[in-house]
């Protein structure tokens, strides 16, 4: 098969969570153990880190790849899902791997895949995998994709887990309270294996202590050791060991949450023998985008009118969206919002201003919501706009409406930013 073929036929044959949603999630490790034992278990041939929580986590896991990056590790990265390209999911040192080692791959596991049946995401693990052990990876960052606990990626045993944030997401397969989904996201917490939490929440703080108890590992709370304060690039950060000033080109005052776990990390990789000086630590958070291409977060697309895009898409995500917002000098928001419908859209939009004028879209997957309905739900809580089904089109449409000092935000689901022409 091309690299075309074969893109599609793992996009047809096998369930993808982003496109169809719950069908596709697998509530069991069986699979990925299948595939790693064909595999020669290849993630037990580097070392790794392991990224869960609810908002955080992907640009957590760039952070890392590129300190570790700048500190002159060949590192893997591993997130999901992506936005333009499937190649865009596994990385070593910044470049995505080549549409050749997908063909082969799968080519080479093919009658495996049709025995076990995997998910989508299944295989995109092992692939991963497979890829990080045959280039001989110094050190591999693994995000994971869904919970943590039966989450795919959740086979390896790191040298650091992470956890970021715990928020209202996936309730319908991680649970109904906060307390059961921090538990899902604390099953990455390995036997022996520090844990970094990047934000105490005291509602799910005695979930963390106990699975720390349970599996005799060290856990540290960064925020308590890092107060991190921030104004876009630049973030001032308060310690025990000083103070002082990180650029990051991660714009996003939420950013500052992350930072602070990304810093224990750094403190506890040291610990481990990891050298990562301070001018490498700096360079790594003043150049993510540019050493790992991560794309989507408070990202600029243009002025006059100030156009942003975010792929915040949870409850959690958009609060810090409108955050961040009210931080901005404009005369009129413009908003092209879309989102899916297997999440409840009446928590988010309860959040959202009646002030804006949205132009309500539909990204083209199976998951996305109705621009119509969307409209329809926005209209009883007070929000009005219209309805561009396209989401370049809306863009366009946003564009057109606006003032040079207005401002256009782009959102609502991952999947809207996706499809934003020349990202």
């Amino acid at each position: 098969m091309t690299y075309k073929e074969t893109v599609q036929y793992l996009y047809s044959a096998l369930p993808m969570f982003q496109r169809v949603g719950a069908s596709a999630y697998k509530s069991d490790l069986t699979n990925t153990i299948a595939l790693c034992e064909v595999l020669d278990n290849p993630h037990q041939k580097f070392k790794s880190i392991h990224v869960a929580g609810t908002n955080g986590k992907g640009s957590t896991s760039h952070m890392l790849a590129a300190i570790l990056q700048s500190a002159g590790n060949k590192t893997g990265l591993y997130t999901s899902p992506h936005l333009k390209s499937f190649t865009e999911r596994i990385r070593i040192n910044g470049q995505e791997v080549s549409e050749q080692f997908v063909v082969d791959f799968v080519a080479r596991i093919k009658p495996h895949i049709e025995r076990i049946q995997p998910s989508f995401f299944e295989i995109t693990v092992a692939m991963a995998f497979d890829y990080f052990a045959s280039q001989q990876v110094d050190i591999a960052v693994i995000e994971t994709g869904l919970g943590g606990r039966l989450d795919s990626t959740n086979v390896i045993t790191p040298v650091l887990s992470i956890i970021t944030n715990i928020s209202w997401d996936h309730m319908d397969l991680l649970g109904d309270t906060l307390s059961k989904i921090a538990a899902e996201k604390a099953g990455i917490i390995k036997q022996n294996v520090p844990v970094i939490i990047s934000e105490t929440q005291v509602e799910v703080q005695d979930v963390f202590m106990t699975e720390i108890d349970s599996k005799n590992s060290k856990i540290e709370f960064a925020d308590l050791e890092y107060y991190v304060t921030g104004n876009y690039e630049s973030f001032q950060v308060k310690s025990t060991k000083g103070e002082f000033t990180i650029q990051c080109d991660l714009k996003g005052l939420y950013q500052s949450k992350n930072i602070a776990g990304v810093l224990a990390a750094v403190d506890e990789l040291r610990l481990q023998g990891f050298n990562i000086s301070y001018a490498a630590l700096t360079t790594g958070l003043k150049n993510v985008t540019t050493l790992t291409g991560l794309k989507g977060r408070w990202q600029k697309l243009s002025d006059n009118p100030l156009t942003i895009c975010d792929t915040g898409h949870n409850e959690a995500g958009i609060r810090e969206i409108l955050n961040q917002i009210s931080g901005l000098n404009y005369a009129k928001l413009h908003w092209v919002l879309g989102m899916v419908k297997d999440k409840d859209v009446s928590k988010i939009l309860k959040l959202l201003p009646t002030t804006a004028q949205y132009y309500f879209c539909k990204a083209k997957i199976p998951r996305a919501m109705d621009a119509v309905t969307l409209s329809q739900n926005a209209k009883g809580l007070g929000l009005t706009g219209t309805i561009v089904t396209d989401v370049n089109e809306a863009i366009r449409t946003a564009i057109q409406n606006a003032s040079p000092d207005d401002l256009i935000l782009i959102g609502g689901s991952t999947f809207v930013v996706a499809e934003i022409e020349n990202l």
